[in-house]
């Protein structure tokens, strides 16, 4: 599938991203797809063409794009484990930069860019994202109920925090279908417990599920952390979830 690089507008410059979706001209569900903390490289494109394969204009923006454009450090290939720390100490900065205001302000350009494309559908939308991207897509969809019918999150990270503003603390605002697939040690038993009962209190529809045999990042082909049978399973669920939610869009 192929990708259209993209420049969208935001309250603090031009966030690069790229699209993937169906050639043909037709209009199409939209997407919001939150990468993992390594960024905009060519495994999102990848994902994000497999999902567009299956009818939808998905949105891929470089969360880094206040430090410049992607790859806004250099990576390697394949990031195994004797490279992880050193390229986590380039990144650290970066995701500290990435505040919850910077969240917010992006989401709201992020949303209003896809929904404004022509090749978008009327109608509702999904976030999802890929571990710090997990948070993001929850925090988009508490925030624009009224647009984001669907939110999925794999191999979270910062879902559930000592902070007021964590992001379970937020699902009361969620009117989303919302799938949360973990990898084995992601949260612990009570974290999940207390995630679990604030989406049962706000009355949302959801399943939070911990993938066997995985750890986290088992999505993403070029880490180590690569489950096969794990990123089936990501499919499996998310695209029952989003035929669901967005099949009216």
């Amino acid at each position: 599938m192929p990708t259209k690089a993209l420049q969208i507008p935001t309250a603090d410059g031009q966030a690069d991203a790229f699209a993937a979706f169906p050639d043909g001209g037709e209009r199409h569900p939209g997407v919001l797809l939150y990468p993992d903390a390594f960024g905009v490289r060519p495994v999102l494109e990848e994902m994000a063409g497999e999902l567009a394969g299956h009818g939808y204009y998905v949105l891929v923006p470089n969360l880094y794009y206040r430090h410049g454009p992607a790859p806004v450090i250099d990576l390697p290939e394949h990031i195994g484990e004797e490279v992880r720390a050193t390229v986590f100490a380039e990144l650290m900065p970066l995701i500290e930069a990435h505040t919850t205001e910077r969240v917010l302000r992006d989401a709201d350009a992020y949303l209003g860019f896809l929904t404004s494309q022509p090749e978008v559908s009327a109608g509702p939308v999904a976030t999802i994202g890929y571990c710090m991207g997990a948070a993001l897509a929850m925090r988009t969809a508490a925030a624009h109920p009224g647009q984001v019918a669907a939110v999925a999150g794999f191999h979270p990270g910062f879902l559930v925090t000592d902070a007021a503003d964590s992001p379970h603390r937020l699902v009361s605002s969620l009117t989303a279908r919302v799938h949360l697939g973990l990898a084995e040690g992601d949260l612990t038993p009570e974290a999940i417990g207390e995630l679990n009962q604030a989406l049962d209190a706000a009355g949302v529809a959801y399943t939070t599920e911990v993938y066997p045999e995985t750890i986290h990042g088992f999505t993403m082909s070029d880490t180590d952390a690569f489950s096969p049978s794990g990123l089936q399973r990501h499919w499996d669920r998310l695209l029952p979830l989003l035929d669901r939610a967005l099949a009216d869009g």
